[in-house]
């Protein structure tokens, strides 16, 4: 039987890691919008990708399981991107946190549980993770060893201790890479390793919505004056990828790698700075 791809996540990013890793194998590609899915699952099967999909909610345990079984029907799972989430401008507090936070731990459990030995996974975090102050190494440690049904009953997750869906996407993105330092042990288990990727403004539809957004000028400035000076594209995330899924990478796992164009770097040292 084939190796399986599985991406949760059918957007830009997921599909330029998939096309990078995905030639002879299965890709098995879930998301809630199944119309998000099924127009990957299209411009992939055209190009000579061998893809299904399956509607997934990656805010239910259930789903992810009926997700990672119906991927197990073509074979081992060898190959994980998770390139789902919510943004700051497309859903509240509580969304964000069940989904972004609440979801990754739980799809980087489900998945360790029956990745193939050997097997590589990668989940798509953010910069956002990087801006916001420290925890503090008490709350750090909360973030990474929680038993993922208990995560969300942690203090520094209650609604009154976050000030605005942005606080909540950064909180989510901090726990994301540090879930990934916790299973990256687990994972190591089987020999398997785990990264995340932190972008920066990578040009995507969920990246327009923030343009457009309540938030666009702070966005547009934060690319304008990062060293970089412009947004980043969803191959450019793929260049990390394959290198953190490829042979190339076998020594990283447990790792973060910020791809933001230098925009963390100029918010603490340079133009970005806070006055």
């Amino acid at each position: 039987m084939n190796d399986v791809v599985l991406l949760t996540g059918a957007g830009q990013i997921g599909m330029a890691i998939a096309r990078r890793i995905g030639h002879g194998k299965k890709i098995v590609i879930g998301d809630k919008n199944i119309q998000n899915a099924e127009s990957i699952s299209k411009i992939m099967t055209e190009a000579g990708f061998d893809v299904e999909i399956k509607e997934c909610d990656i805010s239910s345990r259930e789903s992810i399981k009926d997700l990672i079984n119906f991927a197990q029907k073509f074979g081992q799972i060898a190959y994980f991107i998770n390139a789902a989430g919510v943004s700051p401008s497309q859903a509240p507090i509580e969304v964000i946190l069940k989904v972004d936070l609440y979801g990754t731990a739980v799809l980087l459990e489900e998945v360790g549980k029956v990745i193939k030995e050997g097997g590589v996974g990668v989940t798509i975090s953010s910069q956002s993770g990087h801006r916001m102050k420290q925890l503090g190494a008490v709350i750090d440690e909360q973030l990474a060893t929680t038993p993922t049904e208990e995560l969300l009953e942690l203090e520094v997750l209650q609604q009154e201790n976050i000030d605005d869906t942005l606080h909540a996407y950064q909180l989510a993105k901090r726990c994301n890479v540090k879930r990934v330092m916790y299973e990256a042990c687990r994972w190591g288990e089987k020999g398997a390793r785990i990264n995340s990727i932190s972008p920066g403004i990578i040009v995507t539809p969920l990246a327009i919505d923030e343009f457009n957004g309540p938030r666009g000028d702070f966005y547009k400035n934060m690319f304008a004056n990062c060293p970089s000076g412009r947004p980043g594209t969803a191959d450019e995330v793929a260049n990390v990828a394959e290198l953190l899924m490829s042979d190339k990478g076998a020594f990283i796992t447990g790792s973060d790698i910020l791809a933001d164009g230098g925009a963390t770097a100029s918010y603490f040292y340079g133009k970005l700075r806070p006055e």
